[in-house]
């Protein structure tokens, strides 16, 4: 499909769902997870069983699915080995989810996003970037600018840049993203620090908010919103990006934590609990919501709960 039946709806003030975790939900369902580029080589290994996890997703009411192209730049699959697989394992990617589409949309618009972050290779058993094997700018510039157009040539109908957190690096995905001239939503991470503060995700620095609201540009970036975040913070977060960020928001939180390359699935969020987080993020002004690393098809259900009964509110037929 093409962007703009998506833009006319987000236009339009209506409600749409993301869909939840691909990587985790890969290791949830028995994937290997690479020490190194963790989820990307599982398109490789076992196509189908990516290809059934998006498809589960669409069928549970997602509008967007995200390709498992979060952790397939060139900086993360080169030092795991499959340097002469890259662009390879980006496009089967996008191919899984595309004929996810053919298999489950059932006629319904559904768009493939293409997933950038700025994640480098990462200290295993902890989550905390590797010194020893930290690229330069120019190498995470190149790599970021080798993903986004081997996305844009494999057919995704936007990009979504997942857990910016890093200014150098948000700068460098920003340049490559939107160089490809599709659209492009920006989502960020936060954590608190030890005052009770929401800072950016990045735990080198104490960094507000604002550092990294301040990076998105003035145009070009569709929606804007907080992900990989715990689902506590994130109204917090939409409130403050609101005074900067006039488009739509949206909100994808994470439950559990990550220790290279496992995720950890440890006090997730039950279901029902989420989608009363998901209706005060409505309330917010959030047009996109769905999850991230810990989630899965059933918090998506509730992701489509929540924004039906927020349909019903009163004053709310916009939505």
């Amino acid at each position: 499909m093409s962007y703009a039946p998506l833009k006319k709806r987000l236009d339009a003030g209506e409600i749409l769902i993301l869909d939840g975790a691909t990587g985790t939900e890969l290791q949830r369902r028995g994937a290997r997870m690479d020490p190194t580029a963790w989820s990307a080589p599982v398109v490789l290994e076992d196509p189908k069983l990516l290809t059934e996890v998006h498809a589960d997703y669409i069928r549970a009411g997602a509008d967007i699915i995200t390709a498992n192209t979060f952790s397939a730049s060139r900086m993360l699959l080169a030092p795991a080995g499959y340097g002469d697989k890259v662009q390879e394992i980006i496009r089967r990617s996008v191919d899984a989810a595309r004929q996810a589409r053919t298999l489950a949309a059932a006629g319904r618009p559904v768009a493939v996003a293409g997933s950038i972050s700025h994640m480098v290779p990462v200290i295993k058993g902890a989550n905390r970037t590797d010194p020893d094997r930290l690229p330069s700018d120019t190498e995470i510039g190149d790599s970021l600018e080798e993903l986004a157009q081997t996305l844009l040539k494999s057919g995704v109908d936007l990009i979504i840049l997942e857990m910016m957190n890093r200014p150098n690096r948000i700068k460098l995905a920003l340049k490559a993203a939107l160089a490809t001239a599709l659209p492009v939503w920006f989502g960020m991470s936060a954590r608190k620090g030890k005052d009770g503060r929401v800072l950016s995700f990045d735990s080198t620095v104490d960094a507000p908010l604002e550092s990294i609201f301040g990076l998105i540009p003035a145009s070009g970036i569709d929606v804007a919103g907080c992900m990989h975040t715990g689902a506590e913070i994130i109204l917090e977060v939409l409130k403050q990006l609101r005074t900067t960020f006039k488009g739509p928001l949206m909100a994808y939180p994470d439950s559990g934590y990550f220790e290279m390359p496992e995720w950890r699935f440890v006090d997730v969020i039950a279901p029902d609990r989420l989608e009363a987080f998901y209706l005060s993020w409505l309330a917010a002004g959030a047009q996109v919501i769905g999850g991230c690393c810990g989630l899965t098809v059933e918090h998506i259900k509730a992701a489509v709960s929540a924004r039906d009964k927020f349909k019903k509110v009163p004053g709310k037929a916009a939505r």
